[in-house]
Order: structure tokens, then sequence, then C-alpha cells
């Protein structure tokens, strides 16, 4: 199977040689269920012609907010849209998360609360998952397509899963404790509050879900669609 990855952020600089860029910690998540992976850095403008060339598509995080005013962004959503339409089947994770919800008619805001960093505990119906996270926006308000699948007292829509076309979470599976490390003491100096950070330090070595994530993706990719995906 085919997944298309939609690239809307880099890694900093700093980390990327060694950790690698944003595709790459998916290929690592997701390894071992079948998949290959096609990446287009939709942040540099460059996107598939159809969203039938791949299989499904997953949508990464970024440094970017949703609603800033990038000139990638409005066709980005409208492909969302499109794969709805087509029922090609979509991951979205943080900031693709969010623009999922953006594009299909919910809000996204500068949370009120702050930040969330590192091993953070969500409630999946009852299953408890420690993901670890780097946010200070979120989905406040859901899209009435959406239902609701995950969520905490910091995030309420953490998770949500748009019938069997669009799984999204607010979490990063697919972020290493060193690469939140590495983010603290590059791109979180002056940005993120030292209490937060020094919270986030304590909590490094957690056990962390993120297998039970990826094969929960992984589940999602494969299962039966309710349509078959049709030319856009």
């Amino acid at each position: 199977m085919l997944i298309g990855i939609l690239q809307t952020g880099l890694a900093p600089e700093a980390l990327a040689p060694a950790m690698g860029d944003y595709p790459d910690m998916f290929a690592k998540l997701l390894a071992g269920h079948g998949f290959t992976f096609r990446t287009y850095k939709v942040v540099e403008g460059e996107f598939p012609a159809s969203v039938t060339d791949c299989d499904g598509w997953l949508i990464t995080g970024s440094r970017h907010g949703v609603y800033e005013d990038h000139a990638w962004i409005p066709p980005l959503e409208q492909f969302i849209r499109d794969s709805f339409v087509a029922h090609v089947p979509m991951v979205g994770v943080c900031f693709g998360h969010q623009i999922i919800a953006q594009a299909m008619g919910g809000k996204v805001e500068r949370y009120a609360g702050g930040w969330a960093v590192g091993a953070t505990d969500y409630d999946f119906g009852g299953e408890k998952l420690t993901l670890n996270a780097w946010h200070r926006d979120q989905v406040t308000e859901a899209p009435t397509a959406a239902t609701v699948i995950a969520t905490n007292d910091f995030c309420t829509n953490a998770a949500l899963l748009y019938d069997d076309r669009a799984l999204t979470v607010q979490a990063h599976p697919e972020f290493r404790p060193e690469f939140v490390d590495g983010l603290m003491k590059t791109r979180g100096k002056g940005l993120v509050p030292d209490e937060v950070m020094a919270e986030a330090t304590a909590k490094l070595g957690a056990p962390l879900q993120d297998k039970t994530m990826a094969a929960q993706i992984a589940a999602f990719f494969k299962a039966p669609r309710s349509l078959q995906a049709k030319s856009a």
C-alpha cells in the first residue's frame, strides 16, 4: 500500500542529520506494516497531481499554524476535501490533525492554556495511551463530520475519526524522546515556559505507546472503505 506523506514542516536543521526529517520518522513508526512511502513537500508548494496518486495520505506536523497566511495552506485544505469526497483515507498528526479539522469546518486556535510537551496521557475510550506531544495550537471545535475518540483535561479534541475517511491525532507518535529533548533545546528555549520544559524533561524516560498508535494507524489505512476510492 502506497502512502503519500504530505510534508507540512521541516525538522530543525540541528536535529535532522542525526534523527531524520519528519517523513523518515513516520517511515520508522510504520515499519513492518507493509507500506511504501512517497513524500510531497507541500510546505514548499509540491502537491500530488491527484488525490488518487497514492492509496492513502499522511499529513505531518509543522512549526506553522493552520490559520497562518501561507500560499500552500488553501490548496492543502482543498486537497483534503477532495480526498474526503473520493474516500481516499487520510491520517493527520498534530498540524495534520488541525488542518484536516479546519478544512472540514472545525476551529483551530492558539490555546489559552499554553503548551503540551513530552510524554502525555490520552484517554482513547477507556484505554490510556502515553504519547509524545509538542503543541500550543489545538482543535477547539471539532467538525460535525468528526467523532472525538481521544481526549484529556488539556486537549478535549485529542483524536478525531471521520468515519472511514480520516483518522487524526494531536500527539506525535513519531517523535522519539531524544527528538523531543532536541526540540526543547532548539525551538523550545524562549518559546515554551521553563516549568513546562522541566516537567517534560523529567518524563523523557516514560514508557510510550507509540507502537499501539502505529498499529491503529496501519489498521485504519488497511480497513475496507465504505466506497472504493474514485478519481477526483
